[in-house]
């Protein structure tokens, strides 16, 4: 995963619960992955929430990537 991406993502108890954000703001990575999931244009975005550089979204779905790839999967049925 990038490094300087990465160093866009930061976790404090004390913001959002601990959720993970991008630095210097209070928007959460969860949010930013669930408008881009819904097809929200990054233009969009970024006139939504300007205080983003387009390298936050980035940082975010990277970040979303590697807790997905990082996952121990346990199927509960095998399907045939």
């Amino acid at each position: 995963m990038s490094e300087a991406l990465l160093e866009r993502i930061v976790v404090d108890p004390k913001v959002m619960a601990g959720k993970p954000v991008i630095r210097g703001t209070r928007i959460p990575v969860e949010l930013l992955v669930r408008m881009v999931a819904q097809g929200i244009p990054e233009a969009e975005i970024l006139r939504e929430y300007p205080q983003l550089a387009p390298e936050d979204i980035r940082a975010a779905l990277t970040y979303a990537a590697e807790l997905v790839a990082g996952e121990d999967v346990f199927p509960v049925s095998v399907l045939p």
